[in-house]
């Protein structure tokens, strides 16, 4: 397994209210405009637990929630994307109106496609960690 991590990124919101927005994936269909994001990746669907697109060059990426540490932690399974991979979402109290946030990503990556893709997703999970952290 290959692991990819954000840099640590400090939001001025609670950690209850990071991971209440977080944990329901239909809060980021705020995303959907956001023309950086577009550029790279199309067809986003979203509901709670789920949210699927198309990322260009590599293909249709899908990911589940499959558990919660309310105001901790939210873990990722992927579903019929090209390679198996798992992601989650740290958050850290700083004070009572400043949380911290981590992305992790593991993927089982043929040593093939870490070449083609390393690079893109070492830029993608800080570019995501960005985004999150500034639209909260």
């Amino acid at each position: 397994m290959t692991t990819y991590e954000s840099d640590i990124k400090t939001i001025s919101s609670s950690e209850e209210m990071v991971f209440n927005i977080l944990s329901d994936l239909k809060n980021l269909k705020k995303f959907e405009n956001n023309t950086k994001l577009n550029s790279k990746v199309k067809n986003v669907q979203f509901d709670t637990d789920t949210c699927s697109f198309v990322v260009e060059g590599f293909g249709k990426v899908g990911l589940r929630i499959v558990e919660r540490e309310p105001n901790k932690t939210i873990k990722f399974d992927s579903e019929n994307a090209p390679v198996q991979f798992n992601m989650w979402i740290q958050l850290n109290p700083v004070s009572e109106a400043e949380t911290t946030m981590k992305l992790t990503l593991k993927a089982e990556l043929p040593m093939i496609i870490k070449m083609m893709v390393d690079k893109k997703l070492k830029e993608g999970i800080n570019m995501l960690a960005d985004m999150l952290a500034k639209a909260l």
